[in-house]
Order: C-alpha cells, then sequence, then structure tokens
C-alpha cells in the first residue's frame, strides 16, 4: 500500500495523483521565456504561465548545474546535500577533483525515496556527469543522452533507448542534446507511464545565445512543443532551471575576466594561494572554465581578513566573503569551500592563471554564470498552486513540493 505522503531531508511531500514531471532547463534566464513568448515560438509556455503558476525563484549560489540539480532533487539546499560546485579542492586527499561522484552526497534524494515506496521514477539528463549523482541508489530508470546508445536494464533501469526515441546520440555540443531530453521524456510517458519524472538540459544554447536571438527562439520553440505532448498526457508540470545566464564581454566582446591566480601570485608570490573554480566540468567549449563565481585556500586564517580587504577592492568584485560567511549567506558546506569566496559582478567572470585558460574555442562572445547576478530563475506550473504562504522566498529546489503538494 502507497503512503499519503513522504518526508525526505526534513520536508513533507504528498503521494501524486497524477503523473508528475520536474523539468530542469539548463541556464533559463527569464528573459528567455519572455522572448520566445513574445515572438509567438512558445504557445504552450506561454499558456502555462496564463492559466498555471507563472513564479520565479532564487537558485543556489554557486550558480552551477551540479548544486543546483542536486537542489532540486532532494529539496535541499548544499549544506543538506553536500554538492557545491562542479568541481572542488578535497582538502582529505590534497587533490583537485570533480563532484560528480555519489560518494560526495550526504543526502538521499526525493525520487529515490518515492522509488523505494513504490512509484514508478524516471530520470533523463543530458549530460552523463550528472547521471550517477541524480539516480544515486534509485530503483527506476536513468540515462543520459550523451551516452543513450549504452545504457542497459542492469545500470539505467532501460535498454533500446536510441531506438525508442527515434534519434541518433547527438553531439554533447549541440541543441540536439537536450531535444533528445525532452523526446525520451515524452516516449517514456507513453509507454512507461511513470509516476514522476525528472528531465535536465544543457545550458550549450544559453552560452552562445542571447534571449530573443534566433537560436534561443527556437530552441525554446522545440521545448515547447514537448512541453505540450506531456501535458496532453496528463502530467502535472514544473519547470525550473539550474541558473540564469548573462553576456561577460565587454562592447567589442572580449572577454571581461579577473585571472585571480594570477593576480595573488602578483600579490603574495606563486604557490601561497589557492584559486578553484567550481564551474570546471569536461565541456570547456561552452564557457572556458570561466563563471562568476571562485574559492580560494589560503596558506593560513590568519591572513584571510586582508586578503579579503585587498580582493574587495578589484574591478568587477561583488562579493567577497570568508568562509564562514559564505557558508551562512548561500547555505554551503564550509569544509567543502575555500577559506575565501570571491563572487565577480554581472559582466565578469573569473580566472585562474590566464595561461590555463583556452579561449580559442569560444566561437561568439562569452556568456556564462555563477555569481548572484544569474540567481533568479523561472519556477512555473501547468496548473493552479495554492497554499504558498505570503511572502515565501522561493527556491528553484521548492518544484518538487510546487507539484506535489501544491498543485494538485
Amino acid at each position: 500500500m502507497k503512503p499519503e505522503s513522504l518526508e525526505v531531508n526534513a520536508r513533507s511531500y504528498r503521494w501524486m495523483s497524477r503523473p508528475v514531471v520536474v523539468v530542469c532547463v539548463d541556464g533559463c534566464e527569464p528573459a528567455y521565456l519572455d522572448a520566445a513568448i513574445a515572438a509567438g515560438v512558445a504557445p504552450y509556455i506561454e499558456r502555462m504561465r496564463k492559466t498555471g503558476a507563472d513564479l520565479l525563484a532564487d537558485c543556489v549560489v554557486p550558480s552551477f548545474t551540479n548544486p543546483n540539480n542536486l537542489s532540486i532533487v532532494t529539496g535541499a539546499p548544499p549544506a543538506v546535500h553536500g554538492i557545491c560546485g562542479n568541481y572542488f579542492f578535497d582538502r582529505e586527499l590534497g587533490q583537485e577533483v570533480m563532484m560528480n561522484d555519489p560518494k560526495y552526497l550526504r543526502a538521499g534524494t526525493v525520487l529515490a525515496a518515492f522509488a523505494d515506496a513504490g512509484a514508478k521514477v524516471a530520470v533523463v539528463t543530458a549530460k552523463d556527469k550528472l547521471r550517477k549523482l541524480l539516480g544515486h541508489r534509485m530503483k527506476g530508470i536513468c540515462f543520459s543522452s550523451e551516452k543513450a546508445d549504452q545504457a542497459t536494464v542492469e545500470e539505467n533501469g532501460i535498454d533500446g533507448v536510441v531506438e525508442m526515441v527515434g534519434m541518433p546520440v547527438p553531439s554533447v555540443y549541440s541543441a540536439e542534446l537536450s531535444e533528445f531530453v525532452f523526446a525520451a521524456g515524452v516516449k517514456l510517458m507513453e509507454s512507461r507511464h511513470p509516476d514522476l519524472m525528472y528531465l535536465s538540459t544543457t545550458d550549450y544554447v544559453q552560452h552562445k545565445a542571447a534571449p530573443g536571438s534566433p537560436a534561443a527562439n527556437a530552441f525554446y520553440a522545440m521545448m515547447d512543443a514537448y512541453l505540450a505532448r506531456l501535458d496532453a498526457l496528463g502530467a502535472t508540470i514544473v519547470l525550473t532551471a539550474d541558473h540564469g545566464m548573462n553576456d561577460k564581454h565587454d562592447a567589442q566582446g572580449a572577454p571581461k575576466v579577473v585571472y585571480l591566480q594570477d593576480v595573488l601570485d602578483d600579490w603574495y608570490g606563486q604557490d601561497e594561494a589557492r584559486v578553484i573554480l567550481p564551474i570546471t566540468d569536461p565541456y570547456v567549449v561552452h564557457h572556458g572554465a570561466l563563471g562568476s563565481f571562485a574559492t580560494v585556500y589560503a596558506p593560513d586564517e590568519a591572513r584571510v581578513p586582508g586578503w579579503i580587504d585587498r580582493l574587495q577592492s578589484l574591478p568587477g568584485m561583488e562579493l567577497v566573503l570568508s568562509r564562514k560567511d559564505a557558508a551562512q549567506r548561500f547555505e554551503l558546506p564550509p569544509d567543502r569551500i575555500g577559506d575565501i569566496v570571491v563572487v565577480s559582478e554581472r559582466s565578469t567572470v573569473i580566472g585562474t592563471s590566464a595561461s590555463r585558460h583556452d579561449l580559442s574555442a569560444l566561437e561568439v562572445p562569452l556568456r556564462s554564470h555563477g555569481g548572484v547576478s544569474e540567481q533568479r530563475v523561472p519556477l512555473i506550473c501547468n496548473r493552479p498552486v495554492s497554499g504558498i504562504a505570503a511572502g515565501r522566498r522561493l527556491r528553484n529546489f521548492d518544484a518538487l513540493d510546487l507539484a506535489l503538494n501544491h498543485a494538485q
């Protein structure tokens, strides 16, 4: 017998009365939806916002992919689930490592809890880097577009994905990688009838194309058609984003970068400071590993206040915080961030050393994310919602709460 509700990470979720689909659109600055609707290419999303719930929410800072996707599926901030970047300095190992191994997770997901209680759960993500985190200890279907042709029943809960979807495996640097996610979601809803489904795209288009541009509008028109099909299949849909996206260049199109490792080496000598960029992942063509959030490790804590004072004077800085202040303000695990957290302003990104960033693959002026300037994201539902307290600060990780507790 299925329970009436489940408690996960100190939050209660009602059992779904109809299929629920939560969509995380990577890099979806709210302006993308506005522009697509204004251009007349997203009629379903327009209807969703008019007849359902049209809200805005704050994502997690650092406004990067991994921390926010894991916040959405756990319903909790990184202080609870432990994933505070794509990449971090593991003090125990003394190494810089990718944070895409489930061993770094400190909390279970809502998806796994519902699967354990008997729900049919499916997860489709664009990049494989997220798959193991999202599907951690989850019984059900979980695969990525990137490696859809390698999916097996043992590893992914399904095989024959490419045949089911009817699309070849797309390039990781393409809009089609995200289209595959939506196409698979529709096919799964038609054939497997999941009770709960999570779809997560990639921000390849958003890194290259500003809101209202032909490429951006084409992407949202594609997405709109698939969302309409999910709606027609009876699903409650909540759409949000892991972060927004902004131009990070000057009027001539040159990237506006503070190379923080070079700055600190110049001030204090080499091998004193270690700068870590949590945006770092294997897919640097998008962003050249440049984002608006960095952490700094100092050789001893006595130096931190002086370093903070000096860093605050750098042009392009929005916030320079101690580990304690940053962990408190952004709900981060203090043992997984540096002694200092540096956040750049809306049009500026942070690098390590200029020699370590190859920007030759950037075909268009740099667009990126990571700071508080990319924190506002859509939170929309295809059904009206009720029971949300007035004045409540909504977060993107309220998506499952919205779908299960307020939209039914």
